[in-house]
Order: structure tokens, then sequence, then C-alpha cells
């Protein structure tokens, strides 16, 4: 599977998270991950832990991105565009594997497929202000 698919599936569970308490996580990720007939087991292991990983720092993500959304705070965003802002300033300050433009990039794509009309430049305003 393509990183781009990778991380749309990544979005989808970081996404849930905001409207499944904490515990039934772990059933959600299975049942979500369970019908992935095209991912493999690598696959798997990695939108499963990159998820994880997301979920172990959203304060400290929320708290970056509130330091940069002019105007914003996370309580008030709609949930797409905080979800992939989320997954953004993950990839950005601590997965090494993604360079910060690619990040930028796809979390753009993101919006534009699964935002609002203005989320892509929202989404891009908040991540250059973060980047610099």
């Amino acid at each position: 599977m393509k990183r781009t698919q990778l991380r749309e599936h990544i979005f989808k569970m970081v996404f849930c998270m905001d409207f499944c308490p904490e515990e039934e996580m772990p059933e959600q990720l299975a049942l979500y991950t369970g019908q992935l007939e095209s991912a493999g087991e690598e696959d798997l292991e990695y939108i499963s832990g990159k998820s994880k990983k997301i979920a172990a720092r959203t304060e400290e993500i929320d708290r970056l991105i509130n330091e940069h959304a002019t105007g914003w705070k996370t309580g008030r965003m709609n949930k797409v565009d905080l979800t992939i802002l989320r997954l953004a300033v993950y990839e950005m300050k601590w997965d090494e594997d993604v360079p910060t433009g690619v990040a930028i990039d796809e979390a753009v794509e993101l919006a534009k497929k699964y935002s609002g009309e203005e989320g892509p430049a929202f989404v891009n305003g908040v991540l250059a202000k973060l980047a610099d």
C-alpha cells in the first residue's frame, strides 16, 4: 500500500478517537483494519502503530496547534481539520521518515478530499506557521 493510502487510513483512525472512548479504541482499530483486504501485515502494523503514537501525543500536538492557529483553538475547529492537523503535526515533529514539506502537502490533499471549501487553506496556513 502506498504511503498516501496508509496516511488516509491513519487519518480515519485518528478521527475516530474523538468519538470513541479510549478503552474502545483497540476494538475499533481491529474492526477497521479487519476490513482492509488490500493491506498486508506490515501495512496494518504501520496504521495501528502510527495511530497509537498520535493518540499518545494528542495533548502535546493540540498545544502546538493552539500556539500556531491564529484566532482558532482546537476546541472550536471542525473535527476533520483538527484530525488532519494532528496527523501532520505528528509527522512534522516526530516522524523522521516524513519530510516536513511532504507532511504539509499530504495534509492539504486530505483537506481537499475530506474538509470544506476553506479547509485546505486553513490547514496549509497553520502548518506553514508551525514549520517556520
